[in-house]
């Protein structure tokens, strides 16, 4: 095949004119990427409220990239380590218990956060309740929670709120782990399983209701939830402003007749003054522009109000972005 000298100008043009656009579509490409800003929110058990409202609140980000330029992920984690791992600059949001706020803000839990108070941590917004939680296999002989010494109980995965909740509680009880038969610190993830197989007698879980977990274990085997109360609970109400007396509703789960009383802490979104207060607005915008969507994403959520939100179980000073955006919706002054 022969070629004339027109023939091989126009090969020439039209390979230039391809180049140019490639060229030009890579630098429009990273140009866009280098406009982007990338946040990553550290949450919890993929069976937790935790993990949901990480996955709430990032669907909700990222249907308005395009217009904001943020794009969201979340990983799991755990109270204690999503707050140290915002500390480090690993994660820049995270989702945390309320009284694990309170001990990184004022480095009152020395075992959780051995660097001492967390001062540039800043709180954002509160979301569901979370019940201290006790599910005990039915042949355990636990109904009490003083029943659990000298049993197998799966106090919690390290790094999570439920393990530094129990330690709180144990404490105040004067319980060592030495005094349960087994004292496992499985992940959420893991832990109604061990309670089905008989390789734990009871769980202990802080968490938003209704929780996959506990569903999983009170449809695989006979389990009954164990109420927490009593005067030493009485007392670490009265003493906690983060702490509030809860019920788990009867029938909620399988084998739950009757209500269980118990006291919880609140489910909290924190950052730190790392994070930009355009970025925060703009998170915070996300979720509250679209607040019916939001409530729908997971049962837990249903009774969320807006003014409560912004008020409660918040220890840590309010992150800037934030504030002005409540500001602007007329929930704070």
């Amino acid at each position: 095949m022969s070629f004339n000298k027109d023939t091989i100008k126009k090969q020439l043009a039209t390979g230039i004119f391809s180049c140019s656009v490639a060229i030009a579509a890579s630098f429009s490409a990273s140009v866009q990427a280098a406009d982007q800003t990338f946040v990553t929110i550290g949450t919890g058990g993929q069976t937790g409220v935790y993990y949901v409202v990480g996955g709430s609140i990032c669907r909700l980000v990222n249907k308005k990239t395009k217009d904001h330029g943020i794009k969201c992920t979340h990983t799991t984690g755990g109270s204690v380590k999503n707050i140290n791992g915002i500390r480090t600059g690993d994660l820049d949001m995270g989702v945390a218990q309320s009284d694990v706020q309170y001990d990184a803000y004022n480095g009152t839990n020395k075992t959780s956060f051995p660097d001492g108070a967390y001062t540039d941590l800043r709180a954002v917004f509160s979301v569901h309740g979370e019940p201290f939680t006790v599910v005990a296999r039915k042949d355990s002989g636990i109904n009490t929670f003083d029943d659990l010494k000298g049993k197998r109980v799966n106090v919690g995965d390290p790094g999570s709120g439920q393990l530094a909740t129990m330690k709180v509680v144990m404490e105040k009880k004067g319980w060592k782990m030495e005094d349960f038969k087994l004292a496992s610190q499985l992940k959420s993830s893991e832990q109604a399983q061990a309670l089905c197989d008989n390789n734990v007698d009871a769980i202990i879980f802080t968490a938003g209701h209704p929780n996959g977990s506990i569903k999983e274990a009170s449809t695989s085997c006979d389990v009954k939830l164990i109420s927490v109360n009593g005067p030493v609970i009485d007392k670490l109400v009265e003493d906690n402003a983060y702490y509030a007396k809860a019920t788990i509703p009867a029938g909620m789960y399988k084998g739950t007749d009757v209500d269980v009383t118990t006291f919880g802490v609140g489910a909290t979104f924190v950052s730190s003054t790392a994070t930009s207060e355009e970025t925060m607005y703009q998170m915070v915008k996300s979720v509250f522009d679209n607040f019916k969507r939001f409530k729908k994403l997971h049962p837990a959520f249903n009774n969320l109000k807006k003014e409560d939100m912004v008020v409660n179980n918040l220890s840590a000073p309010l992150h800037d972005g934030a504030a002005k955006y409540y500001k602007e919706a007329g929930l704070i002054k």
